[in-house]
């Protein structure tokens, strides 16, 4: 479970929370001037319709003679319609204004909360799950859309039209709507009470449907792995139980809601009808005319649809505060790994980079008890070429990672070309560094533009050098459109092979002065390795490298070998000074011929044995 999905909302919010969209409202305050403008003028224009009908009966079948009463009524439903089509033009441009405003700021609000949550430190990521941040980019936006696009309209014209409605009625009514103002107070007070529940059933709803989506967002993204151990049915069932789980959620939160609505609802026609059955009795009394009457009655009616517009208005504004809490934790969220605010220059690169560690002591934010590297030093000088070899975990990912500083060490100085990589921008910083990761990463787009990721203001003619150089551009040509074929959701049209040639291609055409190499050819077979080797060797000249290789193979022509373990380094040299030291270099190409020897027997046996059972 992420981070974040089971929290609890922060105490003392509310319908406040919806305050931290301020900044995103401010770009906008013109445009919202004029959408209050329009709603102002719809509203008025609807209070007006009373006072219209009102005078209609009154004063339009007063006349005694009938041709003057006909012209009379006619003047009157004249006005009538006119006040109908203003209000019609008002209504329209009201919503022509706020829907805009709710796309634009929704626009603007997904656009900072990913841009934000790209800038975060791979530390964020591992506490938090993708999924998580998905649901808040869709499910969370949807709802402050509806709010800003339409609740807070509905409910700011609800709430001048049952303001308007409530003056009009005190004010030819006083004694009575006194006592139905009295009970309105009475109904309002337990709906604010009763409404923090809501909020809080919205909130915990919200992080259930972001649960489900976490999880099928990441069985999504493993399903042959899934249906490699014919798992399924048990995806399905976990994914279910959680879907579950936010249905039973949404159905306390529906029904907590429902009977808020049904109080407000019920409470307020009460107290409302009661002031017209006072209204009707005054009619009888002749205290009032039947103009008065009916100008009450639709008043009422009014300030009543208002009020179970507002009930339902308050629901959304709730649902949409917990929606803001949950984007705004996000976009509240701090990477460690920050850019100075003066950052150092560095000069031109000429050649490779240099590379210095001194001391360094880290471990993994997630892993406190568990160190990755301890007392680590290592020089690289400009176009030398370093292969870190060792077991697993012996910390030579870290090494990678800390250079590419998305992770800052506890203790100790990591340089580049003589700066403090703290001291640089991170675009700077990074900008130097070329990568082939081990997980090759393809994106749904061509193979013109997997390659062109490294270098956005490529050429085609360069692209394609690159691919050559990669030993890639034959099998991209081959594919249906060549550089122009679309490669599928991480590369699923492509073998593993063809992916990690299209990585490398991206960092040769990167050319940047330190090349990073994670198992680059562990994909590859033994003749496309020895290719894509010769195309690496190429690639690196006059570029500082630093390699991790588990096939030793691919190391042994390093200037340099270091080797780790237990996140120190515990050898250097080069692959025959430590082949006659006898260490655990010597042990682990000792493991790796014996595994080539087996492999190789196999082969030989798989050649052999048709012969064999042909005798």
């Amino acid at each position: 479970m992420s981070r974040s999905a089971s929290a609890q909302p922060p105490a003392g919010k509310s319908v406040r929370s919806l305050h931290d969209l301020r900044p995103f409202l401010q770009p906008y305050k013109a445009r919202i001037a004029l959408a209050l403008v329009f709603l102002l003028m719809a509203a008025l224009t609807t209070l007006v319709l009373p006072i219209a009908l009102r005078t209609l009966i009154d004063q339009g079948m007063v006349a005694a003679d009938p041709g003057q009463r006909v012209m009379a009524m006619r003047e009157h439903f004249l006005a009538l319609f006119g006040v109908g089509v203003a209000m019609g033009l008002f209504s329209a441009s009201r919503y022509y204004s706020v829907t805009w405003l709710g796309e634009r700021i929704t626009a603007d609000i997904k656009s900072a909360v990913y841009g934000h949550v790209l800038k975060q430190s791979p530390e964020f990521f591992e506490t938090t799950q993708s999924g998580e941040v998905l649901s808040r980019l869709t499910a969370d936006t949807t709802l402050i859309q509806t709010v800003v696009g339409t609740s807070v309209s509905m409910g700011l014209r609800n709430a001048i039209m049952a303001v308007g409605a409530l003056t009009m009625l005190i004010v030819t009514n006083p004694y009575v709507m006194a006592q139905v103002l009295g009970g309105l107070v009475l109904v309002v007070m337990p709906a604010i009470i009763y409404g923090r529940r809501v909020r809080r059933l919205s909130r915990a709803s919200q992080d259930r449907v972001a649960d489900s989506s976490a999880i099928a967002a990441e069985v999504l993204n493993a399903v042959p792995v899934v249906q490699s151990y014919t798992a399924e049915t048990r995806e399905a069932k976990r994914f279910i139980t959680a879907t579950e789980s936010a249905f039973k959620t949404g159905e306390r939160r529906i029904r907590a809601r429902a009977v808020l609505v049904a109080f407000i609802i019920s409470a307020t026609t009460g107290a409302l009808l009661w002031g017209m059955y006072q209204g009707t009795q005054a009619v009888m009394d002749g205290k009032i005319s039947a103009g008065h009457m009916g100008q009450t009655v639709v008043y009422v009616i009014l300030l009543l649809s208002s009020v179970a517009a507002l009930s339902e208005v308050y629901g959304d504004i709730l649902r949409a505060a917990g929606a803001t809490e949950r984007l705004m934790e996000l976009l509240a969220a701090r990477s460690p790994i920050q850019a100075p605010a003066q950052p150092k220059a560095l000069p031109a690169p000429q050649g490779g980079s240099r590379v210095t560690l001194s001391d360094v002591r880290f471990h993994y934010p997630s892993r406190p008890n568990q160190t990755a590297l301890d007392h680590f030093n290592l020089v690289v000088n400009p176009g030398e070429t370093v292969a870190l070899v060792g077991p697993s975990g012996a910390g030579k990912s870290t090494v990678f990672q800390l250079l590419l500083r998305f992770y800052d060490p506890q203790s100790g100085r990591i340089e580049l070309d003589g700066e403090s990589v703290t001291q640089l921008s991170l675009e700077d910083l990074r900008q130097r560094i070329g990568i082939v990761p081990q997980d090759s990463t393809i994106f749904s787009t061509t193979a013109l533009e997997n390659i062109r990721y490294g270098c956005p203001g490529a050429t085609d003619e360069q692209v394609h050098a690159a691919a050559r150089a990669a030993h890639a551009h034959d099998f991209i040509t081959a594919l249906p459109e060549g550089y122009d074929t679309f490669l599928g959701e991480r590369g699923v049209r492509l073998s593993g092979g063809q992916r990690q040639r299209i990585s490398i291609a991206r960092a040769i055409l990167k050319n940047a002065p330190l090349l990073l190499l994670d198992e680059a050819t562990s994909a590859l077979d033994t003749e496309s390795e020895r290719a894509v080797q010769a195309a690496l060797e190429e690639a690196m000249k006059d570029r500082t490298t630093l390699v991790i290789a588990h096939r030793l193979s691919t190391v042994v022509n390093a200037d340099r070998i270091v080797v780790l373990e237990g996140g120190q380094i515990v050898d250097v040299g080069s692959h025959a000074e430590l082949m006659a030291r006898n260490g655990l270099y010597a042990k682990l190409a000792a493991m790796q011929f014996d595994q080539a020897h087996l492999a190789a027997d196999e082969d030989e046996g798989d050649a052999t044995a048709p012969q064999a059972l042909s005798a």
